[in-house]
């Protein structure tokens, strides 16, 4: 059975403003922070 990820508020705060810079698209961001690509639109 999969465990369900949490992450800090930083972690999150930090990829939001990854996305948000726009320099990156979706998927290598998520390769960068080691997480799936669909997490990133939740």
């Amino acid at each position: 059975m999969n465990k369900r990820q949490s992450f800090s508020k930083e972690f999150k705060l930090e990829a939001v403003r990854l996305l948000n810079a726009g320099k990156k698209p979706t998927t290598d961001i998520a390769r960068e922070l080691e997480i799936p690509r669909n997490p990133l639109y939740k």
